[in-house]
């Protein structure tokens, strides 16, 4: 490139080589959302012809050349909207295109079509069409050309569109693809299409929503005369009566047909097309019994609308080869021997005789279903065949119509007169299994006429039979010619999926082209007949009987096939032949769809963008989207804004303009002067799915002018500082530049808030908290850091305090408290009027806790160790011992540190002393320094044994208030929590193998007992309270809640510093709560009413923010090294194995004995335990998993790691405890029974090592099976690892092949493993289906209580049914 032409758009290179002038065009393509973002480049030599770029673009973007247009884009000629003519000849040069500079296109609809998608091969399109498509995909939330209209949740695009096909698909509303394929397999049967169009609706009789034959009259209508590639079925499923969620339901396309079939026939009732489906869809068959040894015949003629074929013959794993095979198989006669003895009424005795199925008649339209779905007993599964069954184009159905075995000679045959019973055909007796159970029904259902003939004997029709040759006529009346069964395939209905779920297309011939085609949703492609051929299902080589899990799942399902019969076959109705209430109807819709098609099309040119204005009055951000169409003016969108926001009866609209709006900067980024007969397309840049900005509706009052906005202005909010009376006051925005100086902008603002410009301090927040003070008069604002919307603080006032340095000086700590000040509602606790005299006696004293503690409730229990707890505590903590040798220097000092609390006490009266006074009390603003103190140094310096006792128990307040969840505050004085964790969160706090860690000092917990107190951490490095360094801001006020909070509650609004700790938090609000810190609870309220305990008092109230609301509660907190401890009982044998008993607190340095002391009295009192202490044990608990068993020697935080909301379970011991050490191991072990179908209940093995070896001698001795016939597996899943006892024997791992446990797959390091043993001797119960059925019941019914994953849940599927009067039945007795 030449130097110094780098930024030239078009290299002199490529000009050069061309010899002549370079056009480069830039082109949009924004029919497709998806594409939109995308550009396409073509650099041409000027010479081209606009007809040339047309064609290079339609290659380039895979459209056909002809069917879409280009328009001028934003770069150059923005004037010029009209199109291009895509004809011309012209050359680029000619047509206003600019060389060696970007030419901004955009690819637009033609006439509101979009354009059409090139194919490579529409002839040969398969699964694989995806690949071979060239171009863009159509525009989101589109499934068809620019004129549909659809859900915009269906994403996914067409292959073809109509022009290709000529055929429409269907929209997929959810799960209806069952649905799409059976209507258009109606739609393309000619007899039942014009059927349809015959019948005409009376609007006066009925509602058109509610009627199923009008909606499918309109459906018809729109699939043969619409242009859309798809349309919609919601109108179909309305008139069915179904609601949203019936889209969401999947079903079976026979079972479909025969219940909607049955609808038209209810509807259809006195029509002419009463009988429609009866004569296209309606065969006899006969159901026989025949004696052997007198040939005598009893019988019952059943109709049906299909004809089900098993694909399987029962208990066999060899499917049925082809169709022809499988109707072979469903007429084959079966011999009544043996017990199945049939009675002879001729005989009078029981006699063999032969039973089956013969067709009768045969209809025009035959049906055949593939039962792909059937029941697998051994899994107790539903499962789907995907077995090869081929089936011809042509069937000839002549040979199945009269074939009968006749080898006996006294066999005498069936006559067809008499009258028939047209009874229900029931899948079991058409696949010839009559002994078998009907589990397996596929929900066949067939019509049973009102006048069938009474039978003598329930299920036969007796009557004599006539000769041979009888028989033999009747056969030929029923024939006819003899080619006259032959019918031909027109519909195969697929199935892809399983059992479970799946999806449904059809695959139909066309009797107009005999094309076939491939319905597959809004889908519609071109196929031949060998896509047809791969419907057949199967896979290449045999697997044996599960053969059919590994075929492909997509296979025929429905087979329809109708007569050749030329007098009968009949066309599809042509335009000109339409009766006149169809020729009427297509009118009507295409008229709507004229008039969807202009909605679209204003649809397409409006301008959708968000729309800002701040209520002249309310003084509050209001948010809409404003629709405007691209030629409406800027003063009728200024109109329409106006209304949109309801300013009507608020402000005169001459008083209101539109402004380009950055919502994010809150910038107003230009106005519009002179502008108001604009259009919108040219202000926003073109009709575009998503501006880069937004709209504010500026509002003026009336002897206000508007403010000018110009491009490169920055928009200032000036707040001016009052020092005197400490406040800042609400914004005022000025307009600046980025190249003027600090003077110029003191100036500017000195003109906007009428203060003096010489003294003026102005301070910019660059972003939060940080404040900078603009010292250099000459510097430029974009040098001292302003952007495009900016914050600015001003103080004009002649005071000292402009001489001291900015941190140190008033302004910036007013500034700084500004910043950082957050408002939060306090609800103080309800108060009980039997402490109000102990708390004011608090107050008003000021006296050390013990003379609190005096008057609480003391808890009977064992205070010697409470003492050796507090011992304990002392000496766990280095800090804890550093701050007991301070307590002990400034002994001395005690007296007049009480009397200077006191005294300060004593000037803020106590909120719950006088209610009168309270008012002032609280409007007190409590501007101090943080004392440093820790939450126990409100209480006595100095304390005696009986003070710890004291300390220990719990005030009659604190027991008042405690929920039975906070109960054991009566023996610790602790009842504090962090926010609640997911249980099993705790895998740090006890060694994962505390076999190889159990002697680590390092700590593997991140969570320590002083990280959770907090307390320490109020200090420095030095020792100098943080308090002392910091100016922290604490204001309260009473506050009236919205809504009532009930007796003796009080709220506070607090206004507070956000970066005090919750330490100096808590003892702020001491006087108003009425109690010390320590005794008493924060906790923070979150969406919902949710209220999480906040306890780190060393954190500071950073993650609060403006309006949050807290909850004080009174009870005990924790102390340093004190954990919060939930415990449960672990209840091996119970249903529910897992049991909260109680919350209790362990500290740390205390061992496990002396914690399960300390749980005894606990144990007895509120949960009525009565154990001794060598009856029960603690252990790890890991969610519901029990885990290391911990000995009474172990000590917390030393061999066990704890936590906030730490869980233990708790364990009663059947006898003395068994383990004594650390190498030994604690399993639970159940045993198996086969023969009996069942689980024994759980036994604790306990384990010196880790050898299989000692596991079966220990398994065997405690079940007496012999050594060599234990077998075992490792249990799965979540304590108590429940697993059905029709999967156990076969689903777990049994016996490995290992020799220790702690290898894979048992991987057993810790307590608590759970072990299934079983003899390998014994057999399992056999049982029967009943049995087996019952059981699966029972188990399901067990594995949900306890919560544990079901073997077998089927889907619980919603019945499908049509509701003729168009809405469900809502009778709730009924229901």
């Amino acid at each position: 490139m030449v130097p110094g032409e780098e930024n030239q758009l078009v290299p002199k290179e490529i000009e050069n080589a061309a010899e002549e002038p370079r056009v480069l065009c830039i082109i949009q393509d924004t029919t497709n959302s998806k594409t939109v973002s995308e550009r396409i480049t073509l650099n041409l030599p000027a010479s081209t012809p606009v007809r040339k770029l047309f064609e290079d673009v339609a290659n380039k973007v895979g459209y056909i050349n002809g069917t879409f247009d280009l328009t001028w884009g934003n770069g150059v000629n923005t004037a010029d909207t009209a199109p291009l003519d895509h004809t011309s000849d012209k050359s680029l040069l000619d047509a206003n295109f600019e060389p060696g500079k970007k030419n901004f296109l955009h690819l637009t609809d033609r006439d509101g079509e979009q354009p059409q998608m090139l194919l490579e091969d529409s002839s040969n399109v398969d699964d694989s069409v995806h690949d071979r498509f060239i171009g863009p995909l159509p525009r989101e939330g589109s499934v068809a050309s620019t004129s549909d209209y659809v859900s915009q949740s269906y994403s996914y695009s067409s292959i073809l569109n109509k022009s290709e096909t000529g055929y429409v698909g269907l929209v997929n509303q959810a799960m209806t693809c069952y649905l799409n394929s059976l209507l258009q397999t109606l739609f393309m049967t000619p007899e039942f299409r014009n059927a349809l169009y015959k019948w005409e609706f009376e609007e006066s009789e009925e509602d058109p929503v509610t009627s199923i034959p009008y909606q499918l009259q309109r459906l018809f209508v729109l699939l043969q005369t619409s242009k859309k590639r798809a349309i919609e079925t919601t109108d179909v499923t309305r008139s069915f009566g179904w609601d949203s969620s019936e889209a969401w339901q999947q079903h079976d396309v026979q079972e479909l047909c025969r219940v909607m079939f049955d609808a038209l026939e209810q509807k259809w009732k006195q029509t002419e097309q009463a009988d429609l489906i009866n004569e296209l869809y309606q065969g006899k068959l006969k159901d026989y019994v025949r004696c052997l040894e007198c040939g005598y015949e009893g019988w019952r003629i059943d109709t049906y609308l299909d004809i089900p074929l098993v694909i399987r013959p029962y208990g066999s794993s060899q499917a049925f080869a082809s169709v022809e095979e499988a109707l072979h198989a469903f007429i084959q006669p079966e011999i009544l021997d043996g017990p199945n003895q049939y009675f002879c009424e001729r005989c009078k005795k029981k006699c063999d005789a032969r039973k089956g199925l013969r067709f009768l008649h045969f209809p025009y339209l035959l049906t055949l279903q593939l039962k792909r779905f059937d029941f697998d007993y051994t899994t107790m599964h539903r499962i789907k065949l995907n077995d090869r069954m081929s089936f011809p184009e042509e069937l000839d159905m002549s040979t199945f119509i009269d074939i009968e075995d006749e080898k006996s000679p006294q066999t005498e045959s069936c006559t067809d007169s008499g009258a028939e019973n047209e009874g229900s055909c029931h899948s079991d007796q058409m696949s010839n299994d009559f002994s078998t159970d009907d589990a397996v029904d596929e929900g066949i259902c067939l019509e049973n006429s009102s006048g069938s003939e009474k039978i003598s004997k329930p299920g036969l029709e007796k009557v004599e039979m006539a000769e041979t040759d009888q028989r033999k006529d009747s056969i030929q009346f029923q024939l006819g010619e003899p080619n006259s069964l032959m019918y031909e395939l027109f519909s195969v209905m697929v199935h892809s999926g399983s059992a479970a779920g799946g999806h449904y297309y059809a695959c139909i011939k066309s009797f107009s082209d005999d094309q076939w085609y491939s319905f597959n949703d809004q889908h519609v492609s071109r196929i031949t007949q060998e896509d047809i051929k791969k419907t057949h299902g199967g896979s290449s080589g045999s697997r044996g009987y599960y053969s059919s899990a590994f075929a492909s799942s997509t296979n025929a399902y429905m087979l329809i096939y109708r007569l050749k019969d030329p007098t009968r076959n009949a066309k599809f109705l042509e335009v000109d032949e339409y009766p006149e209430h169809i020729k009427n109807l297509v009118q009507k819709e295409r008229e709507l769809e004229e008039q969807e098609k202009r909605q679209r099309e204003i649809e397409r040119n409006t301008c959708k963008i968000k729309l800002f204005c701040l209520h002249p009055v309310k003084q509050v951000m209001m948010e809409n989207k404003l629709e405007v169409h691209k030629d409406k003016t800027l003063k009728e969108a200024v109109e329409m804004a106006y209304k949109l926001m309801d300013l009507e009866d608020v402000i005169p609209l001459d008083c209101c303009r539109l402004v380009k709006y950055d919502e994010f900067h809150d910038y107003l980024e230009r106005s519009y002067e002179g502008e108001e007969d604009t259009p919108m397309g040219l202000l926003l840049g073109g009709v575009k799915s998503t501006y880069m900005f937004d709209l504010l509706l500026e509002t003026r009052k009336p002897d206000q002018i508007f403010q000018s906005y110009k491009p490169g202005e920055v928009m200032v909010k000036v707040h001016v500082v009052d020092l005197k009376a400490e406040t800042v006051a609400a914004p005022v925005t000025v307009r600046a530049y980025l190249n003027q100086t600090v003077t110029e902008f003191k100036q500017l603002i000195s003109k906007a808030t009428h203060l003096p410009a010489d003294p003026m301090r102005i301070v910019l927040e660059r972003c939060y908290n940080d404040l900078r003070l603009l010292s250099m008069p000459s510097k430029t604002l974009k040098a001292e850091g302003f952007f495009r919307s900016n914050k600015v603080f001003v103080e004009s006032s002649e005071t000292v305090d402009h001489q001291a340095a900015f941190t140190d000086s008033h302004l910036w700590k007013l500034l700084d408290r500004h910043a950082n000040t957050i408002r939060l509602f306090v609800l103080l606790p309800e108060q009980s009027p039997g402490s109000y005299s102990k708390r004011t006696a608090y107050q008003k004293a000021g006296g050390d806790s013990g003379n609190v503690d005096d008057d609480c409730e003391r808890v009977k229990g064992p205070t010697g160790n409470l003492k050796s707890v507090d011992a304990i505590l002392e000496e766990s903590t280095e800090k804890l011992k550093c701050l007991s040798l301070q307590q002990q220097q400034d002994g001395d000092n005690g007296d007049s540190s009480k009397s200077t609390e006191t005294s300060e006490l004593e000037n803020i009266e106590s909120p719950l002393n006088e209610r009168g006074s309270s008012t002032s009390v609280d409007n007190r603003e409590l501007e101090q320094h943080i004392q440093t103190s820790d939450p126990e140094n409100f209480q006595s310096e100095e304390r005696s044994d009986s003070d710890v006792n004291n300390d220990r128990s719990t005030s009659s307040v604190d027991s008042d208030i405690l929920s039975s969840s906070h109960s054991s505050d009566t023996l610790c004085n602790a009842d504090s929590a962090q926010i609640p964790l997911a249980n099993g969160l705790d895998s740090h706090s006890i060694t994962s193998s505390r076999r190889t860690k159990a002697n680590e000092g390092k700590k593997e917990t991140w969570d320590t007992a002083e990280e959770d107190s907090g307390t320490d951490s109020e200090y420095d490095e030095s020792g100098k309270s943080r308090g002392e360094m910091q100016y922290m801001y604490f204001r309260a006020d009473p506050y009236t809640a919205d809504e009532g909070s009930g007796e003796g509650h009080k709220w506070l609004m607090v206004h507070v510093d956000k970066r005090i700790t919750l330490a100096a938090f808590k003892q702020h609000l001491e006087p108003f709560v009425g109690v010390l810190s320590s005794h008493f609870k924060v906790f923070r309220v979150y969406t919902s009413n949710q209220e999480f305990e906040t306890v780190r008092l060393n954190e500071t109230l950073s993650s609060f923010s403006d309006d949050n609301k807290i909850t004080i509660r009174l009870g005990r907190a924790l102390k340093k090294g004190e954990y919060r401890v939930k415990v449960c009982q672990l209840l091996v044998n119970e249903q529910e194995p897992c049991k909260f008993l109680l919350d209790a607190v362990f500290a740390k340095g205390m061992t496990v004995r002396q914690s399960k002391e300390e749980l005894i009295p606990q144990l007895r009192e509120q949960c009525g335990l009565d154990l001794s202490i060598d009856r029960f044990r603690l252990r790890k608990k890991t969610w519901k998993n029990p885990g290391t068993v911990f000995l009474d020697y172990h000590i917390y935080e030393e061999d066990i790691n704890i936590s906030s909301n730490w869980e233990v379970f708790l364990e009663v011991l059947d006898g003395v405890e068994k383990m004594k050490s650390m190498s030994q191991l604690a399993i639970l072990t159940r045993r198996w029974r086969p023969s009996e179908m069942k689980l024994d209940p759980f036994q604790e093995l306990v384990l010196e090592s880790n050898s299989v070896d000692e596991l079966r001698e220990k398994l065997s001795e405690i079940s007496g099976i012999p050594l060599e016939d234990i077998e075992f597996a490792k249990g799965r899943g979540t304590f108590p690892c429940d697993i059905s006892v029709l999967d156990i024997h076969q689903d777990l791992d049994w016996n490995p092949k290992v020799s220790t446990l702690n290898v894979w797959p048992l991987y057993i390091c810790d307590d608590g493993a759970v072990i299934f043993y079983r003899d390998k001797t014994e057999e399992v119960m056999e049982l029967t289906d009943e049995q087996r059925n019952e059981l699966m019941k029972k188990e399901s019914s067990r594995l949900q209580k306890t919560g544990h994953r079901v073997t077998y849940s089927p889907r619980k599927e919603k019945a499908l049914k049509i509701y003729l009067d168009g809405a469900p039945n809502k009778d709730v007795a009924q229901d």
